[in-house]
């Protein structure tokens, strides 16, 4: 029947089908017999290397739940495998893997099973510091050495613990390159999530915390969590985190502590936009281990990662078996790529094996043939020896033990997570920077924007300020002072008792600009405080107030309780005195030495005193004769003409005559002080400022003013040497010019900002003088590293920059035009003041002579003798006339 499916000219005679068959199955049965033979010399070969692998057994300890455990397995047995490939002699060691499950309880129980049950010389794992502690012990007891593949071991554990080994090179170093990302962006403020461990063994890393005091940066928060926290507490303690007001969260954990906080972090919303969020190698070296879904709740974050050459042969071909020997170990699980802790394992299981298979040199070995037998003699002791003396080229670099400790590593990757797994964005080297790559020729910087653009959390492109402001923030509690000496740059008022108060003034303005500048809200509220500035500052010591708002000096003995913001007002201490101005019009320069009034009053005078005299002296004089005209210009000409000559020669009456000496006297005062005041206003311009200086202020003891809340009374006293009852406490700006005119102080010493103020004010007789001294000026002071600080210094700055600045110090100025050129434009102008007694004197002389002329003309009028009388009895309203005017009509 089968021959009958063959077509007709594919059947063969069926001499030469059978002879086909008969030989195919002796060839059948050739090779069946090879391979059993075959069969049974590899099982007896593996009978005998187990029989001699009983008594080189290597023990190891790893995490089979988790994809780093079933790594490590796997480059151990590699390890174990290539030492037996390249050995000379057939005795190899044997390796049995126990299963920790992460738990250290249960690494110490199978440290225990792996000693008694399966002899284990030797034991390798550990990855984590807990579990080596554990174990720790049950190998000094038992004088087996632990060869510990956790990457911090302190350096006491080896004098504790003589045969726990530190397998795995320190990365101490990568605390610093976590500082320097912190620093790189201007971090201020951290927050560290570690590992709780055993109660007996600190948690906490102190390389870490003194590579962030390093770089000025401050611990917010220290979050110690245990391995297997419970869900509440875990989402209490990173609640408790979110609502604080620092967002740079630093974790430094195992990857299975990690992956927890990571998913309940993004649950939570701390994941978003502001967030900061920076892992460590015991994390980032584990993240091709992660899942997807553990992966997107790790998007930004930003990991350091231990750096190891791979590209040697050697790795190259490790790389490739370990892919191969993974898929056939685990072929259900995505294949991963080998990362630092597997290539530890590797160098670690390697260097164990080789210092087991090696031949002691013990009496003992000298009669022994067998190889095995004399390896047995070995004690734990002497296999400690071995393995610290190892000295070979590992994956990872030469691994050789100096005082116990592999050489640490220096290099790190930077990394970042984004989409499905994390890119590289450079390097970090001990002593040098940030790096794009490292080759000889690599540019190294301190700042890590050199590694270009990194994906934050909630978005790329804006850099997380690192700090924020809680949703459930209250308002920051701003102090603001009272007793202000300048009520223009911080005035606190009330529209009614028991109301919220009113604060402006120029600080208030720049503050509130400044906060415009800020990229999110700040809530605030002003309240008051009655005090000095240096109480003021201390109560953000002692935490009474987040904040000073004010005209606030910047120096030093306040910046021991607060910092300050950006200065931004002007810088100094000057000098403010009181001169005569002297100003100069050269077209009416003459009228300056006297007062309008003065001028008035004087030419009134005068022609009083001339009318005086010629009434008196018109019956006795030719000159004082004529028409009514000419009388009148006689009158005038008379009277200014007194002001430079007696012209006694020419007067009858001794009336004529006192008065005319009386307003000579007068005459003669007031024309030497009109020359004196003239001389002055063209030869005296200013006053001569190398008179009034700080040296001869002191030697004379001239009173000398400044602020009463201010640090000037101290400055004055103790950095220029004035005596302290010579130091004048003024309270109100206002009280300044008073003070300094009526010489109750002979100079003001006043912060720059408040002269420009008071100059605008007053700016006719006062100028500074001298030197500016330099102190710090007006700036907003907040607690010591405060995360609002740099932001508000920074929209100083922006404020400064936009001119916005300038215009509210323009605005301060503008609304003064020189109140005392206004209210008194003749300051420099003498007055009738100064000359009202000799005026009384000269009024009152000519007064008396007028006085006694009238007296004497009533007299001469209705006393004469009867004759005269009864001849007048007739006379005419008109013969009265004719006797005043009778020289006029005798000459007509």
């Amino acid at each position: 029947m089968h021959l009958s499916l063959l077509s007709p000219h594919e059947m063969r005679p069926k001499g030469q089908a059978e002879m086909f068959t008969s030989h195919c199955f002796s060839v059948f049965l050739f090779l069946l017999v090879l391979c059993s033979s075959s069969r049974m010399s590899n099982a007896l070969n593996d009978a005998l290397k187990k029989q001699q692998s009983d008594m080189l057994s290597l023990g190891a300890v790893v995490d089979y739940t988790s994809l780093a455990g079933k790594k490590e397995k796997v480059a151990m047995d590699m390890a174990v495998k290539d030492i037996y490939d390249h050995a000379n002699h057939r005795n190899f060691p044997s390796l049995h893997v126990e299963n920790s499950r992460g738990d250290p309880f249960r690494a110490a129980s199978s440290v225990k099973t792996l000693i008694e049950k399966q002899h284990a010389k030797a034991i390798i794992g550990f990855g984590t510091w807990q579990e080596a502690v554990f174990v720790a012990q049950l190998g000094n007891e038992s004088k087996v050495p632990i060869l510990s593949l956790a990457n911090e071991v302190p350096q006491w554990a080896s004098c504790h613990w003589p045969f726990l080994v530190n397998a795995a090179r320190s990365q101490n170093a990568q605390m610093k390159a976590v500082a320097a990302i912190i620093q790189s962006w201007k971090w201020r403020k951290v927050n560290i999530i570690y590992e709780d461990m055993n109660p007996a063994v600190t948690g906490i890393s102190p390389e870490i915390i003194a590579a962030i005091q390093e770089v000025d940066a401050e611990i917010n928060d220290l979050l110690p969590l245990s391995l297997f926290p419970p869900y509440h507490s875990l989402s209490k303690k990173l609640e408790h985190l979110k609502n604080g007001t620092c967002r740079v969260f630093i974790v430094h954990t195992s990857i299975t502590l990690a992956t927890k906080i990571f998913m309940e972090a993004n649950s939570i919303g701390m994941m978003d936009k502001d967030y900061v969020w920076i892992t460590t190698n015991a994390i980032t070296s584990q993240i091709d281990s992660l899942n997807a879904s553990i992966i997107s709740s790790m998007q930004g974050v930003l990991g350091v990662k231990s750096y190891f050459s791979t590209t040697p042969k050697s790795y190259k071909d490790f790389h490739f078996r370990f892919r191969v020997m993974f898929h056939l170990q685990y072929p259900g699980e995505p294949v991963p790529e080998p990362g630092t802790s597997e290539v530890q394992a590797y160098d670690a299981a390697r260097a164990a094996a080789i210092a087991l298979m090696e031949k002691p040199n013990l009496k003992s070995c000298k009669n022994l043939t067998d190889d095995v037998a004399c390896m047995h003699e070995m004690n734990g002791q002497q296999l400690l020896g071995k393995i610290l003396q190892s000295n070979f080229e590992g994956l990872t670099g030469a691994f050789n033990f100096k005082e116990g400790k592999l050489a640490p590593i220096h290099i790190f990757r930077i990394v970042n997570v984004v989409g499905k797994s994390y890119r590289e964005l450079g390097f970090w080297s001990e002593g040098l920077g940030f790096s794009e790559s490292i080759h000889k020729a690599s540019k190294y910087n301190r700042s890590m924007s050199i590694l270009g653009q990194v994906f934050w959390p909630g978005g790329p492109w804006s850099v997380p300020k690192g700090w924020g402001v809680p949703i459930n923030a209250k308002p920051l509690k701003i102090g603001v002072p009272v007793a202000t000496a300048f009520s223009e740059f911080v005035n606190v008022r009330y529209d009614r008792p028991g109301d919220k108060p009113i604060v402006n003034g120029f600080s208030i303005a720049v503050f509130e600009a400044a906060l415009e500048f800020l990229p999110y809200h700040l809530p605030y509220e002003f309240i008051p405080f009655n005090g000095t500035y240096d109480s003021l500052v201390q109560q953000v010591y002692v935490k009474t107030f987040d904040a000073v708002v004010g005209d606030t000096a910047i120096i030093a003995n306040r910046s021991e309780y607060a910092e300050f913001t950006q200065p931004y007002s002007d810088s100094g201490l000057q000098m403010l005195i009181y001169f005569n101005p002297k100003r100069v019009e050269r077209a009416w320069l003459f009228k300056k030495p006297f007062t309008t009034f003065m001028w008035v009053f004087t030419g009134v005078i005068n022609v009083y005193n001339g009318f005086v005299v010629w009434l008196i002296e018109r019956n006795h004089n030719p000159d004082f004769r004529g028409n009514i005209w000419n009388q009148i210009g006689t009158m005038l000409t008379l009277a200014f003409t007194t002001l430079f000559s007696l012209q006694g020669e020419k007067l009858h009456s001794n009336l004529s005559r006192m008065t005319m000496v009386v307003w000579l006297f007068v005459a003669l005062v007031i024309t030497q002080s009109f020359t004196a005041s003239l001389t002055s206003l063209l030869t005296v311009q200013q006053l001569d400022q190398t008179t009034i200086n700080i040296e001869t202020l002191k030697k004379s003891g001239a009173k000398v003013g400044c602020d009463a809340n201010s640090f000037v009374g101290k400055y004055l006293e103790v950095v220029l040497g004035f005596q302290p009852n010579n130091i004048r406490r003024i309270g109100s700006g206002d009280y300044y010019p008073q003070a300094l005119k009526s010489g109750e102080i002979a100079a003001a010493f006043i912060e720059a900002p408040y002269v420009k103020v008071f100059l605008a004010k007053y700016c006719e007789g006062f100028i500074t003088s001298g030197p500016a001294f330099k102190v710090g000026g007006f700036g907003f002071a907040f607690p010591r590293s405060s995360p609002y600080l740099p932001d508000i210094s920074e929209a100083v700055l922006k404020l400064s920059e936009s001119g916005k600045l300038r215009q509210l110090e323009d605005f301060l100025t503008s609304s003064y035009k020189c109140l005392e050129s206004n209210s008194d434009d003749n300051l420099d102008s003498l007055g009738l003041n100064s000359f009202w007694g000799l005026f009384v004197i000269t009024g009152g002389m000519s007064t008396i002579a007028l006085l006694g002329f009238i007296f004497h003309y009533v007299r001469e009028r209705w006393y004469r003798p009867l004759g005269q009388a009864q001849a007048q009895q007739h006379h005419a309203p008109s013969v009265d006339e004719l006797w005043m005017f009778a020289p006029e009509m005798e000459n007509q």
